[in-house]
């Protein structure tokens, strides 16, 4: 499976079908939707990445929440999640402005694409493994058409990283045995063929249950935001 733009990728992968669990709720929850939007139109699908199809940064979550990115139909917009991240982003300033509301909102990223490896709001925020290795397939394509230009990865929580990693070898990445271990902080350079290395981080996720107890702080994210933007060259 080869296609010549990100755009044409995320327009079949709108379209996907392939987990009937993963169907079956996020077309429910957009009937039923949450009462503080019950006169909005949710997204009900697929969400795709987000950002330039030139990103030199690229930052993988989890999947799209129920009344978030599958609301909105933008990866961490409309979410306590998204509220956390954005943020951050603007702060360090790979992003212009620090909320993201809905996709016609005016975000802008510098450099930076979202991302995530399971594409369907799961119930209870909890893809299975046969979903996570359906979706698989383009976690992969959208890392072979960003090679050229990624320089660095930030992965929010342990299911990316564990996700990411196989598709990193097979996009041409050198991961070494065993596998890094996820941790707040983590960081790994990996080589590639061509001998452009990628740093890879690890963050915990803007989840609120991190958020709301401290366990992950706002000057937390952005610091490891921070670190893979000098990485890919988009900071100072």
């Amino acid at each position: 499976m080869s296609r010549r733009t990100l755009a044409e990728m995320d327009a079949e992968l709108v379209d996907c079908r392939r987990c009937p669990r993963l169907v079956a709720w996020r077309e429910q929850v957009a009937v039923e939707k949450r009462a503080a939007f019950r006169d909005e139109t949710y997204w009900g699908r697929p969400v795709p990445g987000f950002g330039p199809p030139d990103a030199a940064m690229l930052i993988v979550g989890l999947a799209p929440a129920a009344h978030g990115g599958n609301r909105t139909g933008r990866m961490f917009t409309g979410d306590r999640s998204g509220d956390v991240l954005f943020a951050a982003l603007h702060a360090v300033g790979l992003a212009n402005q620090a909320t993201a509301v809905s996709r016609d909102d005016g975000l802008a990223l510098r450099g930076v694409r979202v991302t995530a490896p399971v594409h369907c709001a799961p119930p209870d925020n909890k893809p299975t493994p046969t979903e996570r290795d359906t979706c698989r397939r383009w976690i992969d394509e959208e890392l072979r058409l960003l090679a050229p230009t990624l320089r660095s990865v930030v992965v929010l929580g342990g299911f990316g990283w564990q996700a990411l990693f196989p598709a990193l070898a097979d996009a041409g990445w050198a991961v070494p045995r065993p596998r890094p271990k996820f941790g707040h902080g983590a960081h790994v350079v990996l080589a590639n063929g061509q001998g452009q290395p990628l740093d890879v981080f690890g963050c915990f996720h803007v989840s609120q249950q991190n958020t709301f107890t401290g366990r992950l702080t706002p000057a937390m994210v952005e610091a490891v935001l921070a670190d893979a933007g000098r990485a890919a060259g988009l900071l100072g």
